[in-house]
């Protein structure tokens, strides 16, 4: 039982690794540096509530009471009966008596101070408000307005959005890629052994039975995904000509694939693509004549990053990469959730949703992905940039799709 990540080591890890689009921040003090005291505990309970609506309704996260916006633990000098009032927050202070869905609400001492630690998962069934009634959400580092409208669910997505975070019978640490996991832990928090590395990260959590393992663990890192997924997978399809046809007509030419964890998928997808991308000749930056891609490299990247990232995993069927005379469709399982539109993605403003949140947020914190709604944007940049058309975006019930073309408009 070694290797259970007890609450003040999540809290001192949480410290280390800062603010972010997961961890928030809050002082307990006001004033001037020479001359601080307590903060009203209406305005903290205020903050708090604030906070952890907003994780609610993006990715989840967790808030820190008496911590600096540097980390450092200034403690909160109030009474025990104005601390209980703070924890209570969490459900005196929300809309309409709504149920915040909170994995720890804890008062603990850290390097001598008392400090409030709350943690808080993405919801899945409702849409959370503040006292008012406004709604808000994370969104980087800062909480934003947001349309209660915008954020609602559709009942269809339910399956999909908690898919990730649901526990697996039977899966273990051995079934994972204890190399691969190794290197991360320590990349992460250096000397992070795995099983704490997969607690801290929300991966699993420790019952009486022992670590239980969530999905998005067994997305990532299973040694032997077909196991756990058979449909970890994406297929190459080479089209003769520029239009699909069917029965006798049939004009695929080739159809190849490959499976495995989310890591693997993430580096053999783009090995196995370099072969079905043509080139072109240019004259170079160094005065000779240079072979490239007809598709910008880094476009045809995040496509497909985007792709096995925000997948609908509940579906069992593959993603699916059809290359034709043209173009090149990618076409995902899952259609876009509903807090997103296909205008809202071609408008290019950042909009972001992650149906997979574990699996987001593991990607993002080892710089697979770049910041959170920004991969839409770089696409359409990266083929302008190269003269190309501008890509298409289509979704329906089942599936999303993104198409590159190789003319210019």
């Amino acid at each position: 039982m070694d290797e259970i990540l007890i609450l003040a080591d999540k809290v001192k890890n949480t410290l280390i690794l800062g603010e972010s689009h997961f961890r928030e921040f809050k002082t307990a003090l006001e004033g001037r540096p020479e001359n601080k005291k307590p903060r009203l505990v209406k305005s903290i309970c205020a903050d708090i509530v604030e906070a952890l609506v907003s994780f609610a309704n993006a990715d989840g996260g967790e808030v820190l009471i008496g911590v600096e916006d540097d980390a450092t633990i200034s403690g909160i000098p109030h009474n025990e009966a104005d601390i209980q009032t703070m924890l209570n927050a969490v459900s005196s202070h929300v809309y309409q008596n709504q149920k915040l869905p909170l994995s720890a609400a804890s008062k603990l001492t850290i390097d001598g101070k008392t400090i409030l630690f709350f943690s808080v998962n993405k919801g899945t069934t409702m849409i959370y408000q503040l006292p008012d009634g406004r709604c808000v959400r994370r969104k980087d580092k800062a909480t934003v307005p947001a349309s209660l409208y915008q954020i609602q669910f559709e009942r269809q997505e339910v399956i999909s959005r908690e898919y990730d975070s649901h526990f697996v019978d039977g899966a273990s640490v051995t079934d994972l890629d204890l190399k691969l996991l190794m290197g991360i832990a320590d990349q992460y928090i250096k000397g992070l052994s795995v099983e704490r590395y997969l607690q801290q990260i929300g991966l699993a959590e420790y019952d009486l039975n022992g670590l239980r393992l969530r999905r998005a663990a067994m997305l990532l890192f299973a040694s032997d995904c077909d196991r756990w997924h058979p449909r970890s997978q994406v297929r190459f399809l080479r089209v003769n000509g520029d239009t699909l046809e069917a029965g006798e007509k049939y004009n695929v030419i080739s159809d190849d694939s490959i499976n495995g964890n989310i890591f693997e998928l993430v580096f053999k997808a783009w090995e196995h693509i370099k072969s079905f991308l043509a080139y072109k000749t240019e004259f170079g930056i160094h005065s000779r004549f240079e072979q490239k891609y007809i598709y910008p490299e880094s476009a045809v990247r995040e496509a497909i990053l985007n792709a096995i990232v925000h997948r609908d995993y509940s579906s069992s069927n593959a993603i699916e990469i059809y290359f034709f005379s043209n173009r090149m469709e990618i076409k995902s399982p899952g259609a876009l959730l509903s807090t997103l539109t296909v205008n809202n993605l071609y408008q290019l403003e950042g909009s972001h949703e992650s149906r997979n949140p574990l699996i987001a947020r593991v990607l993002r914190e080892n710089q697979l992905m770049r910041e959170l709604g920004e991969g839409m944007k770089r696409i359409f940049s990266l083929m302008h940039e190269q003269d190309l058309a501008k890509p298409e975006l289509y979704s329906n019930r089942l599936w999303f799709r993104l198409t590159l073309f190789n003319k210019s408009e």
